[in-house]
């Protein structure tokens, strides 16, 4: 494995499912984390994150500088996991930064590192048309940035109840 990408809908089994093939490799594993605790339930779903890592896992918090934070993690650990691609597009829209920016220089930084990465995402476009244009430019964001991921990914993998579903390699 050297880039993973896992995407999939809400609870489908991402993140347990990239932990699980990281834990496969040998070494000390970062976890690059995007969620910010905004209130107690978002700070109990974090707590639930980080009680089922082990020892072997370093986290990062990184709600806006993603790529300095792979960068930087990359040489320290053997492997990587960002999760999740989608909260860090929120926090980027919802600061009002440029996301294209910040899509190019993700991109970047997935090509530079040098240890296998795992990146969770979610696939926010399989339903109805949202009702507002806020939440349309979300989805739109959300298919273009895991378009973007996927083309430069080794691999990329689609999660629905637990199950994984390869759609590259082929």
């Amino acid at each position: 494995m050297k880039r993973l990408l896992v995407i999939g809908g809400a609870r489908s089994g991402k993140s347990r499912y990239a932990e699980e093939r990281l834990e496969a490799l040998p070494g000390r594993l970062g976890y690059i984390a995007t969620a910010q605790a905004h209130d107690d339930e978002m700070t109990a779903r974090i707590d639930l994150h980080r009680a089922r890592r082990g020892e072997r896992w370093e986290t990062c918090e990184a709600p806006l500088e993603l790529s300095d934070a792979i960068a930087r993690m990359a040489s320290r650990c053997d492997a990587l996991l960002v999760d999740c691609l989608t909260l860090w597009l929120t926090n980027l829209m919802l600061g009002e930064h440029c996301v294209g920016q910040g899509r190019m220089g993700l991109i970047d930084a997935i090509a530079a590192c040098q240890v296998p990465i795992a990146l969770i995402g979610n696939e926010v476009g399989l339903g109805i048309v949202p009702d507002n244009a806020l939440a349309r430019q979300f989805r739109d964001e959300a298919g273009l940035l895991n378009q973007a991921i996927a083309r430069v990914a080794d691999e990329v993998v689609m999660v629905a109840a637990g199950l994984p579903l390869r759609f590259k390699p082929v």
